[in-house]
């Protein structure tokens, strides 16, 4: 907490103070011989952090904590430990691309947007997305031409990061290659819902890994790559179960491609030699500074050099596929999300730096594109008075508000505009969510 909260030395000393009042209220822990373990003193220390409203610091910490896991663990080494998920090697050169378009501030961005020069940055943003793609197919072939008989591609990354229109065009790049896939549908391995307990308004962590049958994958992981046929479930989600299986095998020369949240989940690929595994981490990731519009109410460090956070334009993003989707409403994608978050924190962003290659799948031009659906008459954005049943919702309504005034302060395109293909074209990544897009997605059909 002292090393977090550095900028403020009297407010991580009142959030210590916090901590140790919280635990010294369980009796077992004033006995000399039980002590709290470490996991939780972490879990104290977040339950103050999320309590007091300073998430970005709760945030950074459990990313920190859960990489700290893995190191001990060994499923990572300590040099693919990316500390609270975003190192600066990683994160400096996204940021300067965007100061030197102009559109590394809100301001600037809607600058851009209000005098019409968006159609040169949104091509100049997807020419950089398609540059890394092709990039990330060269790297998987100077692996097999290195010698490396690569059996198994996994593409991961956090919830709307764009993974299944990046899948599909790096796996056309490798096909012009001679390269032949073997795409195995991840879903199908999910429990019964009967399996998953639900929370009081009835939702489901969907988003944890272990939502999957895990070692049923594994499993027929093994045994594609060992040559042998398997009987892979086939799962209804109309029905939320497993109807019917179908039989799988895999060709000598086809390399699996797996699409799944938690691919770098180490029990997923459990007895796989890594030298037959390339694993292509993607997430949205576009550096914007806020304006002084949306300064906090609550967190005590804002200076006006802060970057809005990515996983709000994830939750938008999902927001608008869920509607038009799968019958989702908004509200419900935001109560939610807390899962979402969890999830991510634990079992995807540590394990970014087990990555052959990351792509950014977050453009500068995302949220003007995505704002005519949040606003207006039309906005399918919940209501202020939407929440007001919900008042132990902390992260749901934390996270409101700030989204709110980011939807607030950012200027957006035309609905026109944005069906416009000629603008934002059809296999651009964000066209999985408002629509229009060329690619085939599995999960908006």
């Amino acid at each position: 907490i002292f090393t977090a909260g550095a900028s403020d030395d009297g407010m991580a000393e009142f959030l210590a103070d916090l901590v140790v009042i919280v635990l010294n209220g369980d009796p077992h822990h004033l006995v000399a011989n039980f002590p709290p373990t470490v996991e939780e003193i972490q879990d104290v220390v977040l339950h103050v952090l999320h309590s007091t409203g300073f998430t970005r610091t709760a945030d950074a910490y459990t990313a920190f904590r859960w990489g700290h896991h893995w190191v001990r663990e060994g499923a990572i080494t300590q040099e693919q430990f990316v500390r609270n998920g975003y190192p600066p090697s990683q994160m400096e050169p996204l940021l300067e691309w965007n100061r030197a378009h102009g559109c590394d501030t809100v301001d600037g961005l809607n600058e851009i947007v209000k005098s019409g020069r968006i159609k040169s940055l949104i091509d100049e943003s997807l020419g950089a997305y398609e540059a890394s793609l092709d990039a990330a197919a060269s790297r998987v072939v100077e692996r097999i031409e290195a010698g490396d008989e690569i059996k198994m591609i996994w593409v991961s990354g956090p919830s709307s990061s764009g993974k299944t229109t990046t899948t599909v065009k790096l796996t056309d790049r490798l096909r012009g290659k001679g390269l032949r896939f073997l795409m195995l549908n991840l879903d199908d391995y999910f429990w019964p819902l009967i399996e998953h307990p639900s929370d009081w308004i009835n939702d489901r962590n969907y988003e944890t890994p272990e939502a999957l049958d895990i070692q049923l994958l594994n499993a027929h992981l093994r045994a594609l790559l060992a040559g042998e046929p398997i009987d892979k479930p086939v799962y209804s989600f109309k029905e939320g179960r497993r109807i019917a299986t179908k039989k799988v095998s895999r060709e000598p020369d086809q390399i699996l491609l797996l699409d799944c949240l938690h691919g770098f989940y180490p029990p997923m690929a459990e007895g796989i030699d890594p030298q037959v595994i390339f694993r292509l981490y993607i997430e949205s990731m576009n550096p914007l500074y806020e304006s002084a519009m949306m300064k906090p109410l609550v967190e005590m460090d804002w200076s006006g050099e802060r970057l809005t956070r990515f996983e709000d334009v994830r939750l938008l993003r999902r927001s608008l596929r869920d509607v038009v989707h799968r019958n989702h409403p908004p509200l419900s994608t935001l109560l939610h999300w807390h899962y979402v978050r969890q999830g991510e924190l634990f079992s995807i962003i540590p394990l970014k730096g087990l990555a052959d290659y990351t792509v950014n799948g977050g453009m500068p031009f995302d949220l003007p594109a995505l704002k005519p659906f949040f606003s207006g008459s039309d906005s399918i954005w919940p209501e202020p008075n939407s929440l007001d049943q919900y008042a132990s919702f902390l992260d749901a309504r934390i996270r409101y508000q700030r989204v709110s005034k980011l939807l607030d302060a950012i200027v957006g395109l035309s609905l026109e505009q944005v069906n416009d293909p000629s603008l934002i074209p059809g296999d651009a990544v964000v066209r999985e969510f408002i629509g229009g897009s060329t690619v085939k997605i599995p999960h908006n059909e």
